[in-house]
């Protein structure tokens, strides 16, 4: 019988993680716990799947094991601020995300050319989470910070925006998608977007403008297209998703 190597198995897991086929990732897993372990990996999967399962006191001893071993593994403390968040303990997982990013800047020591992008998508998958369970406004405070840092500015104004719209702020997310489109007037998402707000306020000519304008960069576009018709066959009856 060939013996199956910890790395072996740790990549079998991984891909099984990824996949999203947590059971399969937990029975191997568990088989890695059988003998010690310092790869904070094995306890960062494990902490997630008990979260997945609502074991959040198991999840948060697991994921702090994973920083036990390794500090400055952000995806541990990311997964453990997510749940101290979830439970109300919102100071406790403030804490722990900045506490992991100062010790990743000292461990890095700015030496990374890619280090303040690295920090902007734990920033963003942070976002993810919050607006997955409608925290609008904390998904806003991160996204704002990772577009600090993140060369990816565009990208994440837009989804600034959408957190502006589930905030009842629409008027701050015209601004700032405005803003975007006078710096790229060749930015189609932008464009979608500001439209589809521009029609939720009742601001037909507004949103026609802007889905007409992507029609001459893209004479196909099939959402723009789409839009249009729905102004004018349908008026203000219903809204359009963003």
């Amino acid at each position: 019988m060939i013996e199956v190597s910890q790395n072996e198995l740790v990549s079998e897991a991984r891909q099984y993680f990824i996949d999203g086929n947590y059971k399969m990732a937990e029975s191997l897993l568990n088989q890695l716990l059988l003998k010690p372990q310092n790869n904070p990996e094995i306890f960062q999967m494990l902490a997630t799947i008990y979260y997945d399962q609502g074991q959040f006191s198991k999840a948060i001893k697991t994921f702090k094991r994973a920083l036990e071993i390794d500090p400055y593994y952000t995806d541990a403390s990311v997964g453990l601020s997510i749940i101290l968040n979830d439970l109300g303990r919102y100071d406790e997982g403030r804490r722990i995300f900045q506490e992991a990013q100062k010790l990743l800047e000292i461990k890095t020591k700015r030496n990374d050319p890619f280090f303040d992008e690295k920090i902007a998508q734990k920033h963003e998958e942070l976002a993810d989470l919050y607006f997955q369970y409608s925290k609008y406004s904390e998904a806003l405070e991160q996204l704002v910070k990772a577009q600090g840092l993140s060369r990816r500015r565009a990208d994440i104004t837009l989804r600034i925006a959408e957190c502006y719209v589930k905030l009842g702020y629409a008027d701050k997310a015209v601004q700032d998608l405005k803003n975007l489109v006078q710096l790229e007037p060749a930015n189609i998402p932008a464009r979608l977007k500001l439209g589809i707000i521009y029609f939720n306020l009742q601001m037909i000519a507004e949103a026609t403008e802007q889905w007409e304008h992507i029609l001459v960069l893209d004479p196909h576009h099939a959402e723009a297209l789409k839009n249009l018709r729905h102004s004018q066959m349908n008026g203000l009856s219903r809204d359009l998703n963003i």
